[in-house]
């Protein structure tokens, strides 16, 4: 893969993180939907690096 398209993948991935801790920050009890498709892995892979960074 090219630099370019992964340095926006990665400010993608970024953004979509803010956005996670944001929704977190603003509500009381958010609530993500899975249904064990690749939508839903990719969300769950994203809450997992905004919320426990290294695993």
């Amino acid at each position: 893969m090219d630099q370019k398209r992964l340095t926006h993948l990665r400010q993608l991935e970024a953004e979509s993180i803010h956005i996670i801790r944001e929704v977190a920050a603003e509500f009381s009890n958010p609530v993500m939907m899975y249904s064990i498709g690749k939508d839903s892995s990719v969300m769950l892979h994203l809450a997992r690096k905004a919320f426990y960074p290294g695993t």
